[in-house]
């Protein structure tokens, strides 16, 4: 189909008749185009067939068909100049649905074809005596979801009790008696819930990612927990087979030790037997040959040195006895049991205590808790007895019976560690401690009333509790680690050079913060236990 020329005026499309565009013009005998209703009616106002252009008179009325190339034109040339005139559809507009290529902003919804339209694909609806009953409504998308699929009436309304859209038919069907309210009204109700849920969105959002990130920290920990246990593993099942194969050596070696003693003695019966033999073997032939003599002197000249046989010994009940293996191998085991559990405890305190101290925590001590008789130094990691109870201002928080002090710093959960070296001293107690512990007067030190302490005197080491737990006294004790795993409840302490474990409590219940706390103990006169405590640095080995 030829397209239509954009430089035409509209003058090439109009009829002469009407001065209006063509509407399903028609070609006279004489070449000259009509619009069908206009020659015709022309004709039947005449008495002569004429043309009105050209007055050519016809005998007949002629047989006009449409002129299908000039129709095809004219409406291409009507719908290129009300595209031009119509603005295109901007993105918050409703576009006409049957627009090809640049769709048109519609003008138009009808709400019984379900269909929207610009102002040239409506012209139908304001023609057709039939389209003309349809209701038309200002533009709205997706027409068929604002139609009550009941009742086929536009959804104007808002049921608050079933919180649906509903038509005017539905207030008095369905929802009767329910309240309701214009859909604007409604839609600015919840554009002000909305505005408080776009408010909160991205704070949840961000919680979700702090979340994400602990979750993505917990397995990078978790990863480098199981790399250090891996080593540690290495290491402890290394040093057992150790153990193992020097055990098996030293067991083959007793029992070639003993093969060889009994082969030794063998061998040393078995040389005198043969010497034995030999000393005999020459007698049998010096008699032999005696016997065969004839001369009398020579015979008792040579008898009187046959008289002594050379010495033997008696062999009847002299025997070699094979060694006895039996218990060996026993013995063997025995020691190889003693000796790996001595070397599994201390390899394995040793890889718990390397595991435990990465949960160093910097703690420093709380002079507004301290015991008035104490001294702490400026840094607030070491204290030790003045041996002058100070005048302090007294409150909630310090110690006022025993020789104690909290640090500044608790913790409510996770796990954390600290060493505090003892060197020199003769008395000491620490360990941790709840927050509501009491602070006025005397108090049983142990884990019911708030304390988990591990104490020091010149003749013992224990835990507190009730009853005490005596502990071996560890010689050359110089510093302590202590180690708490707030959610698995347990307290354990270390001797950190002989880098053993002392003691752990476990199946603790926390439900408060935890406080280390240190006790330096009074001096006397002569200065014994005038020595600090210290909080010392972490000295971690790989």
């Amino acid at each position: 189909m030829a397209s239509a020329n954009t430089s035409w005026s509209e003058e090439n499309f109009s009829c002469c008749i009407c001065l209006d565009l063509f509407s399903s013009p028609v070609t006279t005998p004489c070449g000259h185009n009509f619009c069908r209703t206009c020659i015709t009616k022309f004709w039947d106002e005449q008495v002569k067939y004429q043309c009105p252009v050209c007055n050519k008179i016809f005998d007949t009325k002629p047989d006009l068909q449409v002129n299908t190339l000039l129709s095809e034109l004219a409406a291409q040339f009507i719908t290129t100049i009300r595209v031009k005139e119509q603005p295109c559809v901007e993105p918050a507009e409703v576009p006409c649905d049957f627009c090809t290529g640049t769709r048109l902003k519609a003008v138009k919804s009808c709400l019984v074809c379900f269909s929207s339209y610009c102002q040239t694909h409506l012209e139908p609806h304001q023609r057709v005596a039939r389209l003309q009953k349809h209701r038309l409504v200002e533009p709205m998308d997706r027409l068929e979801g604002r139609m009550c699929n009941k009742h086929d009436r536009l959804l104007e309304l808002f049921c608050q009790t079933d919180q649906v859209c509903v038509c005017l038919l539905c207030t008095v069907t369905d929802h009767k008696s329910h309240p309701v309210v214009p859909l604007k009204e409604e839609f600015e109700v919840k554009t002000a819930q909305l505005g408080k849920i776009e408010a909160e969105v991205p704070q949840m959002i961000q919680e979700r990612k702090i979340k994400i990130k602990e979750i993505k920290d917990t397995v990078q920990l978790s990863n480098k927990d199981a790399d250090r246990e891996i080593a540690g593993g290495v290491q402890l099942f290394t040093a057992l087979i150790c153990c193992v194969e020097k055990c098996r050596d030293e067991f083959n070696q007793t029992i070639q030790e003993k093969l060889k003693s009994t082969e030794k003695q063998a061998e040393d019966l078995i040389k005198d037997l043969e010497q034995e033999i030999e000393d005999l073997t020459n007698r049998c032939s010096e008699v032999k040959q005696l016997s065969h003599t004839k001369d009398h002197l020579h015979f008792l000249q040579t008898f009187r040195s046959l008289k002594d046989p050379p010495p033997t010994r008696d062999w009847t009940t002299l025997e070699v006895r094979p060694p006895s293996y039996v218990g060996t191998l026993k013995r063997s085991l025995n020691q190889l049991e003693a000796t790996l559990n001595m070397e599994v405890k201390k390899l394995f305190d040793d890889a718990e205590l390397k595991r435990v101290q990465h949960y160093e925590v910097d703690v420093t001590l709380d002079p507004e808790t301290a015991f008035p008789s104490l001294t702490l130094s400026e840094d607030g990691k070491q204290v030790h007895h003045g041996g002058v109870r100070k005048v302090l201002p007294d409150n909630r928080k310090r110690f006022t019976k025993y020789t104690l002090v909290l640090t500044r710093q608790s913790f409510s959960s996770g796990r954390f560690y600290f060493e505090v070296q003892v060197k020199d001293k003769t008395f000491w107690w620490l360990g941790v401690a709840r927050e509501s512990i009491k602070r006025k007067g005397k108090t049983m030190w142990t884990p019911e009333t708030g304390y988990w302490t591990l104490a020091y005197k010149k003749d013992g080491l224990e835990f507190k509790d009730n009853p005490s737990v005596c502990l071996p006294l560890r010689a050359e004790l110089q510093k302590v680690g202590v180690f708490v795993d707030y959610d698995e409840g347990v307290v354990s302490f270390y001797d950190v050079e002989a880098r053993v474990r002392i003691y752990s409590a476990t199946g603790c219940t926390f439900s408060e913060p935890l406080y280390p706390f240190l006790c330096p103990g009074r001096h006397d006169y002569g200065g014994n236990n005038s020595a600090p405590l210290i909080i010392s640095p972490v000295n971690q080995t790989d």
